[in-house]
């Protein structure tokens, strides 16, 4: 049953015709130019991602600072209405007839 030499086993790399190569020549194309697709996307929404959570950093500073801002106005919102109430009072005791014995 030996004919003198040995065959190889078969395998799918020698016969792949030449349509079929191109084909997978092209899908393997098509999936690498489709695989930097993504990576450019994925790069681009990171990005947009790091400017988003500085933009979410930045907002977040601002609006510490405005409620401390806010914390002060009724700090002195609070004093002003004192003193005024105060001096009100001095006023009216000054102009209010002085009782007579």
């Amino acid at each position: 049953m030996c004919y003198g030499h040995h065959r190889r086993p078969f395998s799918d790399d020698h016969f792949v015709p030449p349509r079929a190569a191109a084909a997978l020549n092209a899908d393997a194309a098509a999936a690498a130019e489709a695989a930097e697709d993504l990576r450019s996307r994925l790069a681009e929404t990171e990005a947009r991602l790091a400017r988003a959570r500085a933009r979410e950093a930045e907002l977040s500073r601002r609006l510490e600072e405005m409620k401390r801002f806010v914390s002060v106005m009724e700090i002195l919102e609070t004093y002003l209405a004192r003193r005024f109430s105060e001096q009100r009072d001095r006023v009216e005791r000054l102009l209010a007839p002085s009782p007579r014995n």
